[in-house]
């Protein structure tokens, strides 16, 4: 059994809790921007001061409307400002906040909001409004509903309905009731994204919350102090953004917000942040995308000798540094396509805080190559986000890190992760049975299975339930492979299938931003249906291509024998992906039983 710890750098008072910063700031810090928040097009500045009045008078508004201490507000909505902003007046006003995916369904709202028995809910717009109706009467504790964007019937928008309704409480009842909240309560209840069965609320305090941002602060240092800026794109819902958030405003990071995924890049352009919190995905995309289009047109070598220079500059800097001839080739390529790769994170991005999957060394090393180093993590929402990190000055490409301060990680008998430290979660909210089982003397089971060097860097190797057993009895994960092939420019998602099986299969989908190229290199009508395609032998040497190269990275016991390429992509309004991008693989199983039937069949 191997372990590894940090002692933590810090202390979180007892009688602490996350709104206090917000007046904190106000008081020593007035004038310091905050964030920048969309208005009409146009970024403007928020205050630390302004904040504060906005934060209060929402708080009051809660509390007006009959919040009590302890209450469960839910919060319905994409990545916004208004999205922070009313996440801490709720716990201004004492209530504990209830994150609900904007994309959740009507089923997946009704389980939350009655489980959670939240008294309140504060929604995005008219359509979530629509789903949360439909579903309020099995929802007996709900009693108060409030639309972020203005009704359509011309009624104020939750902000100003919730800063009317207040008016007449006094700052000094607001504060007294902030200052009730200390740190070892509830803060948040979380639920989690449920690959598998209903999903389970998460119990998360102050003290779990404060003491994750001030691991990460310390952590990302020289990425996260006054003054610097970053773009929140992924959902607040999930925990790696709502700690990012949280951190940020406590190192007095300027953030932005945008839910127009489609147009990231634009936003990023015109508000130009230091660093970005994303999901390994978005980097492969970004990757892939840069490839693809270099293969387009015709400028494949050139693009190859770029990849190639960026990885040996990255894997330089731990042995010495680059030589003459390397320094030359990566000053030429710095103009000739890494300028454009920084181009699309806003050109004055010079970090990424990665989490949710593993992004794989070699597109580590590229990104650190080019000037953007990518630093990974590894956590859960049990354990507030990271548990282990990368960071400047302490990274180790293909691995998630070492644990951060006040955490430690153990490897049981069996591979699996087991951690401990102020991070980890109270339990699971009506579930004593599932929290019990979550623990074994104070040390929280992951699930997932991973290994430590002898530096204390955590790598992980896959899930313990995800774990096939072929019908000859050898063990796979299949997160090696799976993480290996969506590497690959012209596919966009992989599943490894093979349990109880006679040998490992997977199913395979194409990018269909990518597609449309691959037809017109390879000849194919421009008007070509996937569908129609998957059998075609062009398109099934080039899966089969990247499969082999896949294939490498395992034993031969554990390789794809076969593959089938689905006519569709797996998504998270189809149901596949989880909203953080993770396989759902008992849906995927479910709705391709017959394809991997069809993988072996004789």
């Amino acid at each position: 059994m191997h372990e590894y710890s940090v002692p933590s750098t810090f202390t979180v008072p007892a009688a602490d809790s996350l709104a206090a910063v917000v007046f904190s700031h106000a008081e020593h810090f007035a004038t310091s921007v905050m964030f920048k928040r969309r208005l009409d097009g146009v970024w403007r500045d928020v205050t630390a001061a302004e904040f504060a009045v906005q934060v209060a008078a929402v708080a009051k508004g809660l509390m007006a409307s009959g919040v009590a201490q302890g209450d469960r507000v839910a919060l319905l909505s994409s990545t916004r400002y208004e999205w922070t902003l009313i996440d801490y007046a709720i716990w201004t006003a004492g209530g504990v906040t209830v994150p609900v995916y904007e994309t959740s369904s009507a089923d997946q709202v009704e389980w939350i909001l009655s489980d959670s028995g939240a008294v309140g809910i504060v929604y995005e717009h008219t359509a979530h409004g629509d789903t949360i109706a439909s579903v309020a009467e099995r929802c007996p504790e709900l009693k108060h509903t409030w639309q972020i964007d203005d009704p359509a019937d011309g009624g104020a928008g939750a902000v100003d309905a919730l800063t009317a309704a207040g008016a007449e409480i006094s700052d000094e009842d607001l504060h007294a009731r902030r200052r009730t909240v200390v740190a070892d309560d509830m803060a948040t209840l979380i639920y989690t994204s449920g690959t598998t069965g209903r999903p389970k609320g998460c119990i998360l305090t102050h003290r779990n919350l404060m003491s994750e941002s001030q691991s990460a602060s310390a952590n990302f240092a020289k990425l996260m102090y006054s003054g610097r800026s970053t773009l929140l794109f992924l959902p607040l819902a999930h925990v790696f953004a709502r700690v990012i958030s949280v951190a940020s405003f406590d190192q007095r990071v300027i953030v932005g917000h945008t839910n127009d995924v489609k147009n990231l890049v634009a936003d990023l352009g015109v508000f130009k942040p230091n660093f970005v919190l994303s999901v390994p995905r978005v980097f492969e995309k970004i990757y892939n995308t840069a490839r693809q289009k270099a293969h387009t047109e015709g400028k494949s070598k050139i693009f190859e000798l770029a990849d190639s220079t960026a990885v040996a500059w990255s894997e330089a800097q731990s042995s010495g540094g680059a030589g003459l001839v390397l320094k030359a080739k990566h000053a030429l390529f710095d103009k000739l396509v890494y300028s454009k790769l920084k181009a699309a994170l806003g050109g004055h991005c010079d970090a990424a805080v990665l989490g949710g999957a593993p992004l794989g060394a070699r597109l580590g090393h590229f990104f650190s190559g080019i000037g953007v180093p990518v630093y990974e993590g590894y956590g859960l929402t049990e354990t507030t986000a990271a548990v282990t990190a990368n960071g400047p000055g302490a990274q180790k490409m293909g691995t998630v890190g070492r644990p951060i301060s006040g955490c430690a990680v153990r490897i049981a008998e069996d591979g699996e992760v087991l951690i401990t430290g102020d991070v980890v979660f109270r339990g699971y909210w009506h579930n004593d049975k599932a929290t019990a089982e979550a623990f074994t003397d104070g040390w929280f089971h992951s699930g997932d299975l991973g290994s430590l060097d002898s530096e204390g860097f955590l790598s992980i190797t896959g899930r313990k339930k995800e774990i096939i057993i072929t019908a000859g009895g050898k063990n796979v994960a299949p997160a090696v492979l799976e993480d290996h092939l969506r590497a690959y420019p012209l596919i966009s998602q992989c599943m490894v299938v093979g349990d109880q099986k006679p040998f490992i299969g997977a199913l395979i989908t194409i990018d269909p931003e990518v597609f449309p190229s691959w037809l017109s290199e390879h000849g194919k009508p421009a008007d070509s249906d996937l569908a129609a395609m998957i059998e075609d032998p062009d398109l099934r040497a080039e899966i089969d291509k990247s499969v082999t190269e896949a294939n490498k990275a395992v034993s031969k016991a554990e390789a794809i024998k076969k593959f089938r390429i689905l006519p569709v992509d797996f998504t998270e309004i189809s149901g596949e992906l989880t909203p953080t991008l993770k396989l759902k693989r008992n849906v995927v199983v479910k709705t391709f039983a017959e394809d991997i039937e069809n993988i072996y069949a004789k």
